[in-house]
């Protein structure tokens, strides 16, 4: 019997250059079903939004499978019990989780408050329906990746799953960047070989998640090793973008503000192949759904002039023809 792997994208990916107006909702919702290579999209819709996302996703016949916010502890707990249920209310399999790395009253998130957290929300997605996902993400408590396996722990030892959403790009980008594994000192534990990067690398991070059954849900966003920064956009602080996001195409003259190879996006990739690999072999595997999430914040793709949507298309054709491959596409 084939098993299912559901691909969508998220809201944010649905434009083409960042420079130009976004899209109004009924457009995006066209897009997204003209492309025949969506199950979904991926959306927690504001308030004020709600009906229309539920009319067009009935319209077109797109489901919103999951949606996904921030959070601070100690502040918004309230905000994502709401969250969950508005998301189980569009029929959200999954609610993508970001815990910020630093509590409310400005302390570092410990990993036993994480994992309280965690053992909280699974009680509120397990009566909604709607399931949290813990994601790996910067400027998050999972930054520090040594971190995800040890809240793994606190939370199994509770007799109950550890659910996250890989998003990896977080993690190539790092790869040969020493600058950015300063970020939460991970560098002395890269460089040690306590924490590996590299996809290709035995007992790397990335695949430690996978064979370990956490990645429940993922986010397809391409990086590449060493960013490179985005010099087309800055911060609120005036830094430039951090790099966490290569076009997954090339782009076309003057379209974005580097050399583009084609090989910088392996390393991507072949986490990529890993979880499907993972997912086709066994199973218990948890993964239900992957969201392509190339964006347009500052960090990502804020000022690049190539069509966003078009590289997300690409991106969503690559992994079904991927998971083609291996028999059950």
């Amino acid at each position: 019997m084939a098993k299912d792997l559901k691909v969508g994208i998220t809201a944010s990916g649905i434009l083409h250059a960042s420079t130009e107006p976004e899209p109004d909702l009924e457009t995006k919702f066209r897009m997204v079903k003209k492309s025949g290579v969506y199950d979904y999209i991926d959306k927690m819709p504001p308030p004020e939004d709600i009906d229309d996302y539920r009319r067009f996703s009935e319209q077109y016949d797109l489901p919103i499978r999951a949606g996904g916010w921030y959070y601070k502890l100690g502040r918004d707990e309230q905000k994502l019990e709401n969250n969950l249920q508005v998301g189980a209310s569009l029929g959200s399999l999954a609610h993508n989780t970001q815990i910020s790395t630093y509590h409310a009253d400005g302390h570092m998130v410990t990993d036993e408050e994480v994992a309280d957290c965690y053992m909280w929300a699974y009680d509120v997605g397990e009566e909604t329906g709607c399931k949290p996902t813990f994601e790996i993400h910067v400027n998050m408590w999972s930054e520090d990746f040594r971190r995800v396996s040890i809240v793994g722990d606190l939370v199994e030892a509770h007799g109950v799953p550890f659910r996250m959403t890989l998003d990896h790009s977080h993690v190539v980008f790092k790869i040969d960047n020493p600058e950015e594994q300063k970020v939460q000192n991970i560098r002395p534990a890269v460089e040690s070989g306590e924490l590996i990067l590299d996809p290709f690398a035995d007992g790397n991070v990335c695949d430690e998640w996978i064979q370990r059954g956490f990645v429940w849900y993922a986010h397809a966003r391409a990086a590449a090793p060493g960013g490179p920064k985005n010099i087309w956009a800055k911060n609120a602080d005036g830094s430039f973008g951090r790099g966490i996001q290569y076009p997954f195409i090339e782009p076309q003259p003057g379209e974005w503000h580097s050399e583009w190879d084609a090989a910088n996006l392996e390393p991507w990739k072949e986490v990529i192949r890993h979880l499907l690999r993972y997912h086709h072999d066994n199973d218990n595997s948890p993964l239900q759904q992957i969201s392509t999430e190339f964006i347009p914040a500052a960090d990502y793709g804020a000022g690049s002039k190539y069509s966003i949507f078009e590289h997300s298309v690409a991106c969503a054709t690559w992994i079904r023809d991927e998971w083609g491959k291996l028999g059950d596409g």
